[in-house]
């Protein structure tokens, strides 16, 4: 797997709840390529639940939306938003049971939209949340004109 880096990290102002390293109260989430797969490992943490030890149901959206706008952005190569995410929701997920792995593939591109199947494993390999994002892409001359766009790299 290849680290991407993210190239926002130092533009004044980027706070992204998801991926921002600098935001406090954000989740901090890195990303890998992994073939045709982005991969996230994150560690939930005792202020993201729901209930006792659980982690928030919101908390796991988040997860599944940024991976996939991270998917979208790294494949397609362009900006976008979400316009859906449908979310089922399988087993618990304890914030105080180790790390877990989110994995997105893109399964359909059309024109300017892709479909992304996100799962998010406990640390025992587990699927606990299944997601599927349909994301929205702008064209490269828009993305890189309004939305700051700009190809991802990985570290070697």
């Amino acid at each position: 797997m290849k680290k991407i880096k993210n190239p926002w990290n130092a533009m004044p102002g980027y706070q992204c709840f998801g991926c921002a390293q600098n935001n406090e109260h954000g989740l901090k989430m890195e990303f890998h390529v992994d073939g045709d797969e982005i991969v996230s490992i994150w560690n939930p943490e005792a202020h993201y639940q729901g209930w006792i030890d659980t982690l928030h149901g919101g908390i796991q959206c988040t997860l599944i939306d940024e991976i996939a706008g991270w998917t979208s952005h790294y494949f397609m190569k362009a900006c976008g938003v979400t316009s859906k995410i449908e979310t089922k929701f399988i087993k618990p997920i304890y914030t105080n049971k180790g790390e877990l792995t989110i994995r997105a593939r893109m399964e359909k591109r059309l024109r300017n939209i892709a479909i992304i199947n996100v799962t998010i494993r406990n640390k025992e390999g587990e699927i606990c949340t299944e997601g599927v994002v349909t994301f929205f892409t702008f064209s490269k001359e828009i993305s890189e004109k309004q939305y700051f766009y700009t190809e991802l790299e990985t570290e070697e």
